[in-house]
């Protein structure tokens, strides 16, 4: 639960990057699953490891590269994370949302953050992209639970209008002249690291999800909280409904198959970074 100390602890994360980097960002990146190969096309780089910034945790998770990039990506300034965290790593919900808290106070206009998930919508194959509109929060903790800091944002926030439609309906647009097949859905966070079984997958699927993962509804309450704009994609890595289509996966099954979608959804989420 949040520390007492947060607010300080942020400001000296905060002040340890200002010294490694004068860029002012205006956008913040949570490369997930999914866009970890734009860290590769930011220019001017500036790349630090997570484990030299006061208070940063460390990515155990495979494929995750574990820094954090100041730079433009197709001509706008920018702070990306190349890996995320994780509940199931074991870090509480504090560390696993610090690095978004840190960003907010980097100056960044809005936030747009990347997962691989699980379809439980008959309609969204494998390897599709879902802009997210609504999540359902079925994670073990809450990041906002405990000491509230005034500074950092409201006691009780509200999550109406938390994910921006309009701005989905750019993306599908941008999407379909592109030649995308994407969708807009409602994702379930779930704690993981475990995939769910097949009686999970038909209850989530009843209760309206069209999405499961194990990511992302942390950081969004977070940046809720502080008032930060949000935008999540997800790519759909394996089909988990109907039942019949469940097949055994893996991590390397999860990485191949979002590794074929991500170049698509690179390009498009630099298009989209051009026209905000």
């Amino acid at each position: 639960m949040p520390s007492p100390h947060l607010y300080d602890t942020i400001q000296d994360a905060v002040n340890y990057l200002k010294s490694q980097s004068d860029l002012s960002p205006r956008f913040g990146l949570i490369l997930g699953t999914g866009l970890s190969g734009l860290a590769d096309e930011i220019t001017e780089a500036t790349e630090i490891a997570y484990g030299d910034i006061p208070h940063f945790p460390v990515s155990t998770v495979q494929s995750h590269r574990g820094k954090l990039i100041f730079g433009k990506l197709a001509g706008i300034p920018i702070v990306a994370m190349a890996g995320r965290f994780h509940y199931y790593e074991g870090y509480s919900m504090e560390q696993v949302t610090f690095p978004v808290r840190v960003m907010k106070f980097l100056g960044i206009e809005r936030l747009i953050i990347s997962n691989a998930s699980g379809s439980v919508n008959p309609a969204i194959e494998a390897g599709d992209i879902v802009f997210v509109r609504d999540h359902i929060n079925f994670m073990a903790d809450n990041p906002l639970r405990g000491h509230n800091d005034e500074r950092l944002g409201p006691r009780f926030p509200d999550m109406l209008g938390t994910y921006d439609r309009q701005l989905n309906t750019q993306a599908l647009q941008m999407a379909r002249k592109m030649g995308i097949p994407a969708h807009e859905g409602i994702y379930l966070g779930l704690q993981g690291p475990n995939l769910e079984t097949p009686a999970e997958y038909q209850f989530f699927h009843r209760i309206g999800a069209d999405l499961v993962g194990m990511s992302t509804v942390p950081e969004v309450l977070v940046a809720k909280h502080m008032e930060l704009p949000i935008f999540v994609v997800s790519v759909v890595s394996n089909k988990c409904y109907p039942l019949e289509d469940i097949k055994e996966t893996s991590v390397e099954d999860v990485i191949a198959k979002v590794g074929e979608t991500s170049p698509r959804l690179q390009a498009l989420v630099k298009e989209l970074i051009v026209k905000w």
